[in-house]
């Protein structure tokens, strides 16, 4: 292997651990509020949402199959953020929206997860930060 092989391979794998660090460290944030990431992003898009929200819909909007969207909003229901209701168009439906204290989670938790992201951009500076996010735009 040449040092040029060995190079891009250092630095895709640089570039997977320090995205999980970031992950874990975005993680970290939401603990306090019993939240992840996957149940935040719920939480975000039933907020948004101007009325309830099919399971469905919700699977669609973040790229995953039907029945991780079920376990999701079973735990965000059990927690008692999101509660469940028959979809009035569909029989066979099933939707889902925020509780008063789901309101409160999400809003907690998004202030949480806004700010440790500003604290990771200013801790790079406005220069690497710039340049770090044309290079990640380049490789999408």
């Amino acid at each position: 292997m040449n040092d040029h092989s060995r190079e891009s391979g250092g630095l895709v794998f640089t570039l997977i651990g320090t995205a999980q660090a970031v992950q874990d460290r975005l993680e970290g944030v939401l603990v306090p509020f019993d939240l992840s990431l996957a149940k935040l992003q719920i939480l975000h898009y039933l907020a948004d949402s101007p009325g309830p929200v099919s399971l469905s819909e919700l699977a669609t909007h973040q790229k995953c199959v039907r029945s991780n969207i079920t376990q999701i909003v079973d735990r965000l229901e059990k927690d008692r953020l999101v509660k469940r209701r028959a979809d009035p168009t569909d029989r066979r439906g099933v939707q889902a929206m925020l509780t008063a204290a789901g309101r409160r989670a999400y809003h907690a938790g998004w202030h949480a997860l806004i700010a440790e992201q500003r604290a990771i951009v200013q801790e790079l500076g406005a220069g690497p930060a710039d340049n770090l996010k044309g290079a990640l735009e380049l490789l999408r």
